[in-house]
């Protein structure tokens, strides 16, 4: 699947807005003490959009933490849509509600790309129009079932299985793929050993 470089950024932008929900990831002991919101305050939103190189920011409120806050849910919700129908309506509203506005531009030494986002917009009408606009290419190729959360028991991070063959179950081959691979042969041996 060929995407463009501008929209991958946008869905990994999207991955990691959603993983720092503090329900992306169960606690290891089901007591209901799991991790803390990766967008806690307000440095933490500045620290996400420097991260993500995001232009226009400008002065922070609680204000644009709580919109971020609701994008970021609005991006669970179609990541867990049964169905492209509800993906795509649920993207709809998310784009249309950040007033999209699509327009050709070649900032900070980028090349030319599209900004789906109303210039001045507001931190979450920008993440809601340019990833928005990512997830709705990943649905018009028809290819949905790539938004997927990762299978390790203990994990729930969200990713864009971007494989080939659209095989990949976690997160993170290195960490979760690897620690339940390594627990089931070790289970594996043990059972042959016993």
């Amino acid at each position: 699947m060929l995407i463009p470089h501008d929209t991958r950024i946008a869905l990994d932008t999207v991955v990691d807005l959603m993983n720092t929900a503090p329900e992306s990831e169960p606690p290891p002991d089901g007591t209901g003490d799991g991790p803390e919101d990766g967008l806690a305050d307000i440095p933490a939103l500045y620290a996400f959009a420097e991260r993500h190189h995001i232009s226009g920011v400008g002065t922070l409120g609680a204000k644009d933490l709580a919109a971020v806050r609701d994008v970021r849910d609005r991006f669970a919700e179609v990541f867990a849509a049964p169905d492209p129908r509800t993906a795509a309506d649920l993207v709809n509203r998310l784009v249309a509600a950040a007033g999209t506005t699509p327009q050709l531009t070649d900032h900070d030494g980028y090349d030319w790309h599209v900004h789906y986002f109303a210039p001045d917009a507001s931190i979450a009408d920008h993440l809601a129009a340019d990833c928005g606009m990512a997830l709705a290419f990943i649905i018009v190729a028809g290819e949905q079932e790539r938004l997927r959360r990762c299978e390790a028991p203990d994990c729930g991070h969200a990713f864009v299985d971007l494989s080939r063959n659209r095989s990949r179950r976690y997160c993170s081959s290195r960490t979760c793929g690897n620690r339940l691979h390594v627990a089931a042969y070790r289970a594996r041996r043990k059972e042959a050993a016993g």
